[in-house]
């Protein structure tokens, strides 16, 4: 596991505008301990990492890992939702832009979506008011997709599959928008409506 650097908190305090004095107060240390962390002769104590992320504005996550996830899409347009997926315990995260999460004790990287290939291939069919998404994809406990999502510029429906399932699923029509598989081994794979 990685830990809080002094060239993190000396960046982060200074971009706060704080002296080490001012940390030191807010954190209720001295100015000698903050010096020393950001001169990397010691580490804060692991109970005042939640007082220091607050301090510096930042989470402990973004702390501990020494970088700072800045979200630019300030306008919430579902269309740039990102999928996190935890390895261990199988939690699907969604978020509208960047951020930074953990599950089980892991920072999640975001998925990267692929375009759908032959392989992975993605069929959506216009069954009256849905669509019905379905693949020719194993669904057994080694090898599964484990959930299809329908996003469009003001909302994402997920739908999560087990194995033994088929792999199939229903969406009402909203509109154009894309529709994503999470393959457990292959990762994320899209199609644009």
């Amino acid at each position: 596991m990685s830990y809080v650097t002094g060239k993190v908190i000396k960046e982060l305090r200074e971009n706060k505008k704080l002296t080490q004095k001012q940390l030191a107060e807010e954190l209720m240390v001295s100015d000698k301990a903050v010096s020393k962390w950001e001169n990397n002769r010691g580490l804060p104590d692991i109970s005042l990492l939640s007082s220091l992320s607050s301090a510096l504005g930042v989470s402990v996550a973004e702390l501990l890992v020494g970088e700072v996830i800045t979200n630019q899409n300030l306008t919430g347009n579902m269309k740039k939702v990102r999928f996190y997926v935890c390895p261990v315990c199988g939690n699907i995260i969604t978020a509208v832009g960047e951020g930074s999460f953990n599950c089980c004790g892991i920072m999640l990287p975001a998925l990267e979506a692929e375009e759908a290939d032959e392989e992975n291939q993605i069929n959506v069919e216009i069954v009256e008011q849905e669509y019905f998404v379905h693949m020719e994809h194993p669904m057994t406990k080694e090898h599964y997709i484990t959930f299809v999502a329908y996003v469009t510029s003001d909302r994402t429906e997920v739908v999560k599959l087990y194995p033994q399932q088929n792999m199939e699923c229903r969406f009402t029509r909203k509109g154009r928008g894309t529709i994503y598989a999470f393959c457990n081994k292959h990762g994320l794979f899209k199609v644009k409506l």
